[in-house]
């Protein structure tokens, strides 16, 4: 099943952008699902369907369930017990509604997903929220800690109601089968990202940004969309001199990205079908090719030197940044961190460098004496 996650900056019409692709992939006789919160219902039919993330319903629900399962020590507790209608949505609950309507859509029956995301910088950190809240739960609540897990339950019997521990990490293996889900979906090597910009002085930032981004997350950057075109044959002076300033970043975007898909202003804001019509970006495409991920080179060199290879674009030029914590590897590049565990055989291995190699990250390692024999 194909993925497309649709981004951008904010106002720059992502939601249209969203739209627009799910319908004109419908109309090639695939089965497409549109996810969004803003999708207008009367587009479903014909191929397309829609699901709409409902951010407080989804944090009622899970909230009931939790306390449901924990009613036994609630009880013992004295606590009283919410009702659903008493409860209000907290920060964070729309990142977590739109994660499960994501994994949710990765098990439907159809070819294609359409994903309206929230726009570039909230996207690339929903994006990562799965690994990073995997990673801490592993931290906090390594499951190897479960060595009495079998006295438990006799234990339990005994006390009348469910072990603190053992209800704790049955949560925790919950939640980590949940995010695990949604990692797998961002990570299939058919998941894309398509970046919808309007022309300005942000634009080439913003995908330069998004490059980044998505590079060090194993993602690619399906396709680049101008949005909000104006015309360039207005004879009106004021329109004209916009117009010009808008075709003087549409240049820079074509030099950074190479091919950008443009989309006319409609002088309106899109109305039904027939507008969104007029608004398909991208000729519907064949599955694409797997994505390039991480990837270790270990290279036996003289000296004894190993290389991590992460491809990034070739116009970053951020410090980079690296601590070694244990057995993993905190990168900073930017204003994007991401925690690499590190191989068995890098381990025992010192950082010594790092640096951008022909537009690839490369960070050295020197193994310790006997980590691996000489050839004589």
């Amino acid at each position: 099943m194909r993925i497309i996650l649709v981004t951008g900056l904010g106002g720059a019409g992502r939601t249209t952008v969203a739209a627009a692709t799910a319908l004109a992939e419908a109309r090639t006789g695939r089965r497409v699902l549109l996810v969004s919160e803003e999708a207008d219902p009367r587009l479903a039919g014909d191929g397309l369907s829609i699901l709409r993330p409902d951010p407080a319903e989804d944090f009622r629900r899970e909230f009931l369930a939790l306390q449901a399962r924990s009613g036994a020590a609630l009880d013992l507790l004295g606590a009283a017990p919410f009702e659903s209608a008493e409860l209000t949505e907290l920060p964070g609950s729309r990142q977590f509604a739109l994660l499960r309507a994501l994994r949710d859509a990765a098990h439907g029956e159809h070819d294609l997903a359409v994903v309206d995301l929230p726009p570039l910088p909230e996207a690339l950190a929903l994006l990562a929220l799965p690994e990073q809240l995997r990673r801490y739960l592993r931290r906090l609540l390594p499951p190897e800690r479960q060595a009495a897990r079998a006295l438990r339950p006799m234990l339990a019997q005994l006390a009348g109601v469910p072990m603190p521990a053992q209800w704790l990490y049955e949560t925790t293996a919950r939640w980590e089968t949940e995010l695990a889900a949604a990692q797998a979906v961002a990570d299939a090597p058919t998941t894309r990202v398509r970046l919808v910009l309007e022309p300005g002085p942000a634009a080439v930032r913003a995908l330069r940004t998004a490059r980044l981004g998505l590079a060090l997350q194993g993602l690619a950057l399906d396709a680049v969309v101008a949005n909000r075109l104006l015309p360039a044959d207005s004879e009106d002076p004021w329109l004209a001199g916009l117009t010009a300033q808008q075709h003087r970043h549409l240049a820079e975007l074509r030099t950074a990205a190479g091919v950008v898909h443009e989309l006319p202003h409609l002088g309106r804001d899109p109305r039904g079908a027939e507008d969104l019509a007029l608004l398909a970006p991208v000729p519907p495409a064949a599955a694409p090719a797997p994505a390039p991920g991480p990837e270790v080179e270990d290279r036996r060199e003289e000296d004894g030197v190993l290389v991590w290879h992460i491809p990034l674009p070739g116009a970053v030029k951020e410090e980079l940044a690296l601590v070694r914590r244990g057995d993993e590897l905190l990168l900073t590049v930017g204003p994007f961190r991401r925690h690499l565990p590190l191989p068995p055989a890098l381990r025992r291995c010192t950082v010594t460098g790092a640096g951008l190699v022909e537009g690839d990250l490369r960070v050295r390692f020197t193994p310790d004496p006997g980590l691996w024999p000489r050839t004589p």
